[in-house]
């Protein structure tokens, strides 16, 4: 009977194995059967191959699925900074932050099981942490001098607090008020890698918060307490517990803590000059639950697709559907406060919330990049970004290595190269509005200016970073939330509004009246010329557009006097709206319920 029930284990592990791998990360011959256009799906390439020559990385790997098939997975440029070495499709690259998706799964696998539970304060896993204290920054009346205090907790944290950056702490660079505090943990945990999660717990706790729980969001180290709290409560090592309660179901074989020999040859070259980048060609004992793993693009579209699925892929069920449905939808109280270099992506600016390990987009018209109400995603500091559109039953994957702040627009740019249906994203409602041309974030109660859009009326006006705002037409702004400022600070098109502002060094305030201009997301534009009595195309803004190039016009063929279609590609059709005088007022690309319909026509 022993020997039968071992038989019976060895081959249940087998078919585990076989069906694990069952989802097929080949990509399809024929794109267009899942409604890409194969010629715009070349354009991601080609972008990425301009940035391999200009220097700005030197390789990249991106991956698309739709509708539980892969579109396109393709690696561009070199596996070395040297240019030297193909970069292959299964490369394996540093995650970083989107680390933080796969914790989280993690952390409610042991939810659903009751192991864990997300209201529990965190010092029931973790008893260090119960008596942690909150900074709290006061200047000397007399002397102007900043001292801190501390002061206790309102509130316990909660394990909740932890899966959506809500806990009080920090992520060592992002308040500067308890920073330096921070920087002898960070030195040791996260640039050298030599203690065990609970060692770096124990040197947490005697740190304070930078907040109170539950009252702010800031990215933050939590989701290494996570893994903490995971192995408590699972009893295992972080690595072991993903290891084999994820990794293997989910047939992810390239993910891991550390590049072990026999893969090394795959592995991409960390950025240039970056010296604090963890050898990860070596064991580590420091299982970094928010950015320690190494993956490839074909294993973390397996972990997307599973989420896709609502948490199962090829018969293996990870979550409940409830669950991963909660896990992407927002779970930030009312009038919470957005703190840190995240608040223009997570928050009133972004057009997004934050779920249980996911920036959420809960904003149809205003958006960092394209995407579907519900679309949910992460990105990390060397420049690694996914996203999961429900709505559009998309996943995308681009796995680059730069160096840390430089990954911004390799996000936008694949974001909106991504979308190449016949109507770019079709419930992606990125409106324009009218506004200032304003970056803004509410800090100590103040509205600052963090910067200002080239060419846009702030710009203009010589409105400068670090500003503060006081006023909008005579109404103060000082204890506004960032929301409620930006709603001051909006107004229709061609309207004015008048400006109080503090600048450093600036005796008294400045006054200003700024006239609001219409503010687009997109960024793509078609110059429309007439050329030899044809009528021709072509995109002029960043971003190509449809079956438009930005250098390769393309002569259009008339319907009507208003209506006109491209004659092959993609078969555009286009539609000229008239104001009231005769004059073209509007362009509506792909007429119809999902058309793309342009504001303005110079």
């Amino acid at each position: 009977m022993k020997r039968f029930n071992r038989f019976f284990a060895t081959l249940l592990t087998l078919c585990l194995t076989t069906v694990a791998r069952g989802y097929d990360v080949t990509p399809v011959s024929d794109p267009e059967a899942l409604g890409f256009s194969a010629s715009r799906l070349e354009r991601i390439a080609a972008w990425q191959r301009t940035q391999v020559d200009a220097g700005a990385l030197s390789g990249a790997v991106a991956a698309i699925a739709r509708n539980g098939k892969v579109a396109y997975l393709r690696a561009v440029g070199f596996r070395d900074n040297a240019k030297t070495i193909p970069l292959p499709p299964d490369a394996i690259f540093r995650l970083a932050s989107i680390t933080k998706p796969v914790t989280a799964v993690a952390a409610m696998m042991l939810v659903e099981e009751g192991r864990l539970d997300l209201a529990a304060p965190v010092y029931q896993y973790l008893p260090e942490l119960k008596d942690m204290t909150v900074a709290v920054e006061r200047k000397d009346p007399v002397t102007g001098a900043t001292e801190f205090a501390r002061e206790p907790q309102k509130r316990p944290m909660t394990v909740e607090d932890l899966l959506r950056h809500t806990a009080g702490l920090v992520g060592g660079d992002q308040d500067i008020r308890v920073r330096r505090l921070y920087d002898s943990l960070f030195g040791d945990s996260v640039r050298g890698r030599d203690i065990t999660l609970a060692d770096f717990v124990s040197a947490l706790a005697k740190l304070p918060l930078a907040h109170q729980p539950g009252e702010v969001w800031e990215y933050s180290v939590g989701y290494d307490v996570l893994g903490r709290v995971i192995e408590v409560a699972s009893g295992q090592p972080f690595d072991q517990f993903l290891e084999s309660r994820l990794f293997k179901p989910l047939g992810m074989v390239d993910t891991g803590f550390w590049v072990p020999p026999e893969k090394v040859a795959r592995l991409i070259d960390p950025p240039v000059g970056v010296w604090w980048v963890r050898d990860v060609t070596k064991p580590t004992k420091f299982f970094s639950g928010s950015g320690g793993l190494v993956s490839t693009a074909a294993d973390y579209l397996r972990f997307c697709q599973m989420l896709l699925n609502d948490g199962e892929l090829d018969s293996v069920r990870i979550l409940k559907a409830e669950t991963v449905h909660r896990m992407t939808t927002n779970a930030l109280p009312s009038g919470i406060r957005f703190a840190g270099d995240f608040d223009g992506f997570v928050g009133p600016r972004g057009g997004s919330t934050f779920g249980l390990g996911f920036a959420v987009r809960s904003d149809a018209a205003s958006s960092v990049v394209p995407g579907s109400v519900g679309s949910f995603t992460w990105n990390g500091i060397w420049g690694t970004y996914f996203w999961v559109d429900p709505a559009e039953q998309l996943i995308a994957v681009q796995l680059i290595q730069v160096a840390p702040g430089k990954g911004g627009p390799f996000l936008r740019m694949f974001g909106n190269l991504a979308y190449v249906f016949p109507s770019i994203s079709s419930r992606d409602k990125q409106a324009p509005f009218g506004g200032l041309g304003i970056e803004v974030r509410v800090e100590d109660g103040h509205v600052k200016v963090m910067s200002t859009i080239r060419d846009m009326p702030a710009a203009k006006a010589g409105i400068l970073a670090n500003d503060i705002v006081t006023h909008v037409d005579a109404e103060p702004l000082q204890g506004l939330t960032l929301n409620q400022a930006l709603e001051k600070l909006r107004g229709r098109a061609g309207s004015t509004a008048r400006l109080r502002i503090e600048r450093k060094g600036q005796d008294g305030p400045i006054e200003m009246a700024i006239v609001r201009s219409l503010i687009r997301v997109a960024g793509a534009d078609l110059k429309v010329a007439v050329k030899d009595g044809k009528l021709m195309i072509e995109a002029s803004g960043v971003l190509p557009i449809l079956d438009f190039d930005k250098g390769a016009p393309v002569a259009v063929t008339a319907m009507s006097a208003n209506e006109f279609f491209v004659d092959g590609g993609e078969h555009t059709r286009l539609a000229f709206e008239r104001d009231e005088a005769g004059k073209p007022a509007r362009l509506v690309l792909d007429p119809g319920p999902w058309q793309i319909t342009g504001e303005r026509i110079n």
